[in-house]
Parts: structure tokens; C-alpha cells; sequence
């Protein structure tokens, strides 16, 4: 049978039952379909595909332990070459100095198999890392920044630790030899911390789309859910922003929430007053990340559309109501799917220069 024939090559002879531990070896070959296929799709879908093409009976649970085995190897690699950074060593960096660099940053969603705080949610967040270098524009809409390569970090880590992960993989694709290099997401309250603790960036810039988005917030707040004057303050606030009039936007959020008064202590999150008062800070603190024409001058980006398509990649393969994860197996696929999704030919060039596989590999 052809797929028997197949199945011979792609594994150790003596195999004869599918039903394998992750120590039995496997070649470099059927190891790297194995770790594509794990950092696809689920893995029972991933079984059912490897079993149609090998004429195999693998499943679903033997291709989760191949492929969280090595995706650890992944992470094992990754996390000494933290700590080598943190011993002087820095990684190699691209021959070609990139003209721009941008790191954006944000977080998805991987539901787990244990509750979390006081409301017992499963629901944890990832954080997720794309590094692109740019072409830029020449502040014209004809010639608009061009991405050119992005690659991927993703981890349930702590912040510091993510903060290191993104240190060296920024120093990997040119960091230093950047000849300007963006730090580009919304207004998280992590994300400024991170950059200025690992002098990431020479301009932190405040997705343009969010801020326009807490614009609409503040005005329906202000003058009724959906209503034609609400709509109408918030186009008005919105051609404010872009023309980057922070003064003026910020005086009128302010008038507004004058007018509406102080939070109360008894006000929920959604109340008009408190989201007001939020808002007048969200852009008072981010109004130096928000000189929208000089960034637009420059030939910069001013949107994240690359790092929210970073995280719908990961989540694509982590979230679902239907995935329950240990923390261990998300942050090993994690690591593989970065490792795929990374567009610089790292996932050929790791494989090419792998043994076949066994799990102390």
C-alpha cells in the first residue's frame, strides 16, 4: 500500500504502532510536518490530516505530545538567547540596515484549563509581537509606507518577560542599526512601561484607529448612544485628531465632562461621567504619542493593522471555547507558531539544520 511505503520512510523501521510516546524518534522530515501541522491546526485535525496523507492511525493526543515536545525545544532556544543578551551577547543582526523599524505590540485571548482570580475565569491573555521593516512613504497618499518583513513573538509570560523576548528579537532584526525605529499600539497601560524599560523605540505612536475609536466612546457619552449630535461631535473630534489639534480636542472632552461632572463612586464602568473623565485622560497622558501630520510627513505608519493581524494568527490557533490549554503546551505552540509565521525564512533554516527528532532533541 503507497501510504504504508511512505510511513516506513518517515519513520524509524521497527515502528509499528502509531500509538507512539513522544521518545520515539522521528526524521528531521516527519518531524517538521508534524511541528507545521501542531502550529496550524488542532491537533486532532492535524492527525486526520497526517493519517491521510501517511496512511498512519495517529491521533489527535500523539500529535499534541510530538508537537508540544518540539515546540518546547523552540522555547528552550528562545529563552537562552535571553540569556545570553543579559550576559552581553547579543544575537546576530541583518545585514541591511533597515530605514524603518516598527514594534508593535498587544494581547489576545487563550482560554486555560485552570480558573483564574476572584471570578474564576479560564480566559488568560497572550502577548504578541510583530516586528516589520518598512519602506517608508514620502508623507504623500500616492506613496504610503510600504511593510516589507515581519516576524513574530508571542508568550503567556509576565510583561518584563515579554519585554526581553521582544529586546532581543528588535536587536535580531536590526534594532540598533535601524535608521528610525516606531513602537506602534493602542494605549495598554503595559505597553509604554515595556519600551521605555527596554529603550525600544525613538517615537512611540498611539494607533491612530484606537484613539479615533475612544473619540466615538466620549461622544456618545456625551450626547446620548447613536444620536446625530453624537455622531456629529465625534467626526468633529475625530478631523481634530488627524490634524493632530490635541489642545482643542482635549478642551472640548473637557467641557463635556464638566458639564456631566465628576464620577461618582456609585458609577459603573459604562457611565457617561466615568467614561468621559477616562478618556480626557487617555488623551491628555498620549498626546505627545499622537502628532499624527509629522509622523504622516515623515513617511511613518499610523495604524496597527499588521500587530492586530498578529494577534488574530495566534488566535486563530490558541482561542476558541472549545481549547482548553495548560499554560506549559499554549507557550510551547506559541513558540512553534511564531516560529512558522516568522516571514525572514527562519522556520526553513531551523529545520534544514535539524536531527531527527526525539524528545531530548
Amino acid at each position: 500500500m503507497p501510504g504504508a511505503v511512505r510511513a516506513t520512510v518517515l519513520f524509524p523501521p521497527q515502528v509499528r504502532d502509531w500509538g507512539l510516546p513522544a521518545e520515539v524518534k522521528l526524521t528531521s522530515r516527519a518531524a517538521r510536518r508534524i511541528a507545521r501541522e501542531g502550529a496550524l491546526h488542532s491537533f486532532d485535525q492535524a492527525a486526520s490530516t497526517v493519517n491521510e496523507d501517511w496512511g498512519t492511525q495517529l491521533d489527535g493526543k500523539q500529535i499534541q505530545r510530538w508537537s508540544e515536545a518540539m515546540g518546547d525545544v523552540v522555547k528552550s532556544a528562545r529563552d537562552a538567547e535571553v540569556r545570553d543578551y543579559e550576559q552581553g551577547h547579543r544575537p546576530a543582526s541583518v545585514p541591511n540596515s533597515p530605514a524603518l523599524l516598527v514594534i508593535g505590540m498587544d494581547g489576545g485571548r487563550v482560554q486555560t484549563r485552570e480558573k483564574q482570580g476572584e471570578n474564576g475565569s479560564r480566559w488568560r491573555e497572550d502577548k504578541v509581537c510583530a516586528i516589520t521593516s518598512y519602506m517608508p512613504g514620502d508623507g504623500t497618499a500616492e506613496h504610503r509606507p510600504q511593510p516589507l518583513v515581519t516576524t513574530y513573538v508571542a508568550t503567556m509570560d509576565k510583561t518584563e518577560r515579554f519585554g526581553k523576548l521582544v529586546h532581543v528579537e528588535a536587536e535580531r532584526r536590526g534594532l540598533r542599526q535601524a535608521q528610525t525605529v516606531l513602537v506602534m499600539g493602542d494605549g495598554g497601560n503595559w505597553i509604554d512601561p515595556l519600551s521605555k524599560r527596554e529603550h525600544l523605540h525613538d517615537q512611540r505612536i498611539v494607533d491612530y484607529y484606537h484613539a479615533a475609536e475612544h473619540l466615538y466612546e466620549a461622544a456618545r457619552a456625551a450626547l446620548g448612544q447613536e444620536s446625530s449630535a453624537s455622531l456629529a461631535l465625534a467626526e468633529e473630534l475625530k478631523d481634530l485628531l488627524w490634524d493632530g489639534q490635541l489642545d482643542q480636542l482635549i478642551a472640548i472632552l473637557k467641557m463635556h465632562a464638566d458639564q456631566l461632572g465628576p464620577p461618582q463612586a456609585s458609577d459603573g464602568p459604562d457611565h457617561p461621567r466615568r467614561v468621559l473623565a477616562n478618556n480626557v485622560g487617555y488623551f491628555q497622558t498620549h498626546r505627545h504619542h499622537m502628532d499624527y501630520p509629522r509622523y504622516r510627513a515623515k513617511g511613518w505608519p499610523i495604524g496597527s493593522g499588521v500587530t492586530e493581524s498578529a494577534v488574530k494568527l495566534f488566535n486563530k490557533r490558541v482561542k476558541g471555547t472549545e481549547q482548553f490549554w495548560n499554560v506549559p503546551g499554549v507557550e510551547s505552540i506559541l513558540s512553534l507558531r511564531g516560529l512558522w509565521l516568522s516571514q525572514d525564512d527562519r522556520w526553513t533554516r531551523y529545520w534544514n539544520n535539524r536531527p531527527a527528532y526525539t524528545k531530548a532533541a
